[in-house]
């Protein structure tokens, strides 16, 4: 008995250990549900530093030959081009990627294209194995979370968010340390060192180490005050998804059908990106973004503190830094060449490039404007023949400033935090960069005439009245897995687990929920368009901007489509429910157990993972703000929804049987320009309509103790008065003057 007993165990046990394999044997792979392809990408970007550990994924890498499956690939020819690529060499693993070296952004290029080009799930699956097992981990990560943001088949899957699976971008080296020096004493810890560096161990083996953002060791400047919004870790996901969705490089081809006006939404999310950033610095005493000129010194640098994987960190540009020197001159003149041609473009009103004739002189051409600046100009039949030796102005600038992408090693490459798009937004640098492309766009904006009554006004509808509750901030506390960061050891490689877990705190901007309330009267039924814009009232002097200067510096809060009805029609928005709003991402170790524990993927999608990669970080929706009050400016307006041409509604349905859509604006449903009425210059004679409201409100920030602070105090400043320690017999020892000595204030000076 006990023998039939012991059988039936090995044989479960072994049932248990092949349930995977089976799972995704041949014929399962194109017939998988959402929730076994979601798995299937996190077992793949699951410690993406380390070997494959899922033996089941790595048989199906290392028994796939791309020589012998032309066939399962919509494009032959992409498949030769990755097969020649392979005998030349790809980027070794191990070494650091960036988009802004030409060599690597066509093998990534590339390697996104096979999985893009996958005939099924089955052949996607397996072309990712096998890139995963013997391509770079950069390349990897970034070809297979673009490929999966643009495949049919991968609608619904969630990537896990960049920081947990590339931590290095986004945790202080220093911390990063302190985690790797637990694992090397297996959780040893010392109590005075936890003490200081704010390290605790959980009761579930969980070990928290303390981002301090008190240690003021390595600020260089005032614009360090901002890092607690320039280093969010949402916010730069945010960017970061954002071009994983619009990448530069992509043709539109490529591009759901949905995703229209691409480069007027690329044009716009970094006007708001420095819109908003302008605002944070009103609320820490900053004033605007200086202009940034390539023959002047950067006067503030910024040291980032970041170590990469192979223990090389991103260098740091001190205070003062020259950009204009021997080596990149050739750079510079080229940025100069770049810019002048499209400035020359607006003023004439057209561009001529291999011999096609584009126009910029109406409103729609904001697209051909915005492929100049942030991507190129694809080729037709027409002009194939021709050598294209316009590249992106983008890369270029940033060139000219940090790596010199065009004379770098293939390999060996040292970025700086510009060249990386999970970073770019940590440097002030970038904001200084982007408001001297955005100024072009500006100059193009003034080709355009001012928008007349008629284009404002919308007849019969009327802004009673509106509502704004309480603004308050604060700061709070967020725990982030950086567990990816720290290296398994062999044991744990075969558990495909972690025995030691860790998690970073940062401290970071949020705000108190709030409301705003809309009352409009409206004599008709009809659809309509609300859009909220919140924006400076003064400067960091304490005076009253004007409105055409003022204008670019307003954020958009919501806008949303709408349904009048003949009569009043009372409005609440909660700043939760904004639109294209993501609150705190859930841990991928919580997704996985989620995933696995659920039957409703599409339920699970739709209530807890809206606008997942889409989303702009809820908390960031407001300012910071003073303690006594920051005042602002509301503006609302309402105006006759002009549907976009071959546009399904039903795309916003909730209730829909498929996964909904991510919109990045349910504006780009509505004919008129993005940033209405703010993006073109005002006619104030012809401006205010009953159909808009500003609104004054306060912000305040609401002044909390951390012990992070108060820990840094007590340790680093307690010692530092070493007076009453020190044997020194005169009390005079430090001065000229015993300032407890009484002194004739009447004696002339030249005579103390």
């Amino acid at each position: 008995m006990r023998a039939v007993v012991l059988l039936v165990v090995c044989l479960a046990s072994l049932a248990m250990a092949r349930r995977d394999t089976d799972d995704y044997n041949t014929n399962n792979f194109v017939t998988m549900d959402i929730k076994q392809r979601e798995l299937v990408i996190l077992k793949l970007l699951n410690h993406v530093m380390e070997p494959l550990m899922y033996k089941d994924l790595e048989d199906f890498g290392k028994n796939y030959k791309f020589e012998d499956n032309f066939d399962r690939y919509t494009k032959t020819d992409v498949v030769k081009d990755f097969l020649k690529m392979l005998k030349v060499g790809f980027l070794p693993r191990g070494e650091i990627f960036t988009l802004h070296i030409d060599r690597q952004l066509k093998e990534v290029v590339n390697m996104f294209h096979m999985l893009y080009y996958a005939k099924d799930f089955d052949t996607f699956v397996r072309t990712a194995c096998w890139m995963r097992l013997y391509l770079n981990e950069g390349m990897f990560v970034y070809a297979l979370t673009v490929a999966v943001r643009h495949r049919e088949d991968c609608k619904g899957i969630i990537l896990p968010p960049p920081y947990e699976i590339y931590p290095y971008y986004f945790v202080r080296g220093d911390v990063i340390q302190k985690a790797y020096l637990l694992k090397m004493k297996k959780g040893l810890l010392d109590l005075k060192l936890c003490d200081f560096y704010g390290i605790k161990k959980t009761d579930k083996d969980i070990y928290i180490i303390d981002e301090n953002v008190y240690d003021k060791r390595v600020y260089l400047n005032h614009d360090d005050k901002l890092r607690y919004f320039t280093e969010d870790i949402d916010l730069n996901t945010y960017y970061y998804y954002f071009h994983v969705d619009y990448p530069f490089w992509m043709k539109d081809r490529f591009m759901d059908k949905t995703k229209t006006r691409r480069f007027e939404l690329t044009v716009y999310m970094y006007q708001q990106i420095l819109a908003r950033y302008y605002l944070e610095r009103l609320s820490n005493g900053l004033g605007r973004i200086k202009d940034l000129s390539w023959y002047k010194p950067i006067k503030k640098g910024y040291w980032p503190w970041l170590k990469l994987h192979n223990g090389i960190e991103f260098p740091v540009r001190f205070n003062n830094y020259v950009i204009a020197r021997d080596y990149n001159l050739d750079v510079i003149r080229l940025c100069d060449e770049y810019e002048k041609i499209i400035r020359e473009a607006i003023i004439k009103g057209y561009i001529e490039i291999n011999g096609l004739r584009l126009e910029l002189t109406k409103t729609d051409d904001m697209e051909v404007l915005g492929k100049l600046i942030y991507g190129n100009i694809e080729k037709v039949d027409v002009d194939k023949t021709y050598v294209d030796s316009y590249r992106y102005l983008l890369i270029v600038m940033k060139a000219a400033i940090g790596l010199n992408t065009f004379y770098s090693d293939k390999y060996f490459v040292v970025p700086t935090i510009l060249d990386t798009y999970q970073t770019a937004l940590r440097d002030p640098v970038f904001y200084m960069l982007q408001k001297r492309i955005i100024d072009l766009v500006c100059l193009y904006k003034l080709r355009l005439p001012s928008y007349t009554k008629e284009d404002l006004y919308f007849p019969g509808v009327k802004i009673d009245n509106v509502n704004v509750d309480k603004l308050v901030t604060y700061f709070d506390d967020y725990l982030m897995d950086m567990t990816n960061a720290v290296y398994l050891t062999e044991d744990e490689l075969k558990k495909t687990r972690s025995d030691m877990k860790f998690f970073v705190r940062k401290r970071r901007l949020n705000h108190q929920p709030f409301k705003v309330t809309f009352d409009i009267l409206s004599d008709k039924s009809v659809d309509c368009v609300v859009r909220v814009f919140l924006g400076p009232k003064k400067d960091h002097m304490g005076r009253l901007i004007d409105i055409n200067i003022n204008r670019l510096n307003f954020v958009e809060l919501d806008t949303f489509l709408y349904k009048l009805t003949t009569g009043k029609n009372t409005i609440v928005r909660n700043s939760y429910d904004m639109h294209n709003l993501v609150r705190d991402r859930i841990m991928t170790r919580d997704l996985w157990k989620k995933v696995e524990s659920i039957t409703d993927m599409r339920d699970f999608f739709v209530k807890d993972l809206r606008n997942y990669h889409t989303g702009f970080p809820t908390r960031l929706l407001l300012p910071k703000g003073f303690v006594g009050g920051m005042h602002m400016m509301l503006y609302v307006i309402v105006t006759p929804l002009k549907l976009v041409d071959n546009v399904d509604l039903n795309v916003l349905d909730v209730n829909r049987k498929d996964f909904v859509y991510d919109f990045r604006s349910t504006v780009l449903l509505d004919k008129m320009p993005l940033g209405f009425p703010f993006d073109r210059r005002i006619d104030l004679g012809n401006f205010f309509t009953p159909n808009m409201k500003f609104v004054d409100v306060t912000i305040f920030h609401k002044k909390q103790t951390c012990d992070m602070k108060t820990r840094w105090n007590r340790y680093v400043l307690k010692n530092y008065n070493l007076v009453d320690r020190t044997p020194i017999e005169s009390d005079t020892y430090f001065v000229d003057t015993d300032l407890n000595m009484k002194v004739d204030r009447n004696r002339n000076l030249f005579d103390i």
